[in-house]
């Protein structure tokens, strides 16, 4: 029996994020992506996926779609069979933080939420990635699809979520950590620090490879999702 996976996306990304896992994976797992564009606060997201999930699952999600899966992992627990935590934090936003999603909010009132993308581009992949129109066209084509008033509420929820770390000791079920080691928004030493959080959690670095993880090395993403599911 396929186990059921739920996968959270990141900001302004949709199902196409995880096209390359849920292929990979499908001999396996039945994938699929949540919805995250709807409210503007963390609980309420993760309510709203746990209101049509199975009662039990395995649980992946990246950068915004992390800090969901944590905020499931402090609302139900006991649903979780499987955690995978790729590209994210525990950690609250700093204030500089704050500050950037304040002005890229702003332009997106102001009617330039076009613009928002090309900025983010650079912290979004790795250098090496920025001129791949296989990459970049799937990331400018999910922000399209999201918008400007999901991306609005996105980073509304963002910026006030918790700080997840002193929940960390009181996850239990088995724990993925994977990051890209150019990761500029994650880096490496943030998800170590989850890693080291969670007991008996394996953490994967992948070389080569920036924020977005299963866009920029899917095979590896996947590879190391299947370890996971099936271990």
């Amino acid at each position: 029996m396929k186990a059921p996976l739920l996968l959270l996306p990141g900001l302004l990304c949709d199902e196409v994020l995880f096209a390359h896992q849920i292929k990979a994976l499908k001999g396996i797992a039945e994938c699929r992506v949540a919805d995250l564009t709807q409210h503007d606060n963390m609980p309420m997201l993760a309510q709203s996926v746990l209101a049509t999930a199975p009662p039990q699952f395995a649980l992946a999600g990246l950068s915004m779609g992390g800090y969901v899966a944590l905020e499931i992992m402090r609302q139900a627990p006991e649903r979780v069979m499987k955690l995978c935590l790729l590209d994210t934090s525990a950690r609250p936003d700093s204030a500089e933080q704050q500050h950037k999603r304040q002005l890229l909010m702003s332009m997106s009132r102001a009617g330039q939420f076009k613009g928002v993308t090309p900025r983010l581009l650079p912290v979004l992949i790795s250098t090496a990635r920025l001129n791949d129109k296989d990459v970049t066209d799937v990331i400018f084509g999910m922000a399209g699809r999201i918008g400007r008033d999901a991306f609005i509420r996105q980073q509304t929820a963002i910026m006030n979520r918790a700080d997840s770390r002193p929940l960390l000791p009181s996850i239990h079920c088995p724990t993925q950590i994977i990051c890209g080691h150019h990761d500029m928004l994650t880096p490496p030493d943030v998800m170590r620090e989850i890693a080291e959080g969670i007991k008996g959690a394996r953490m994967d670095v992948i070389e080569n490879c920036g924020h977005l993880s299963p866009l920029e090395q899917p095979e590896k993403v996947s590879e190391f999702m299947k370890r996971w599911l099936t271990s």
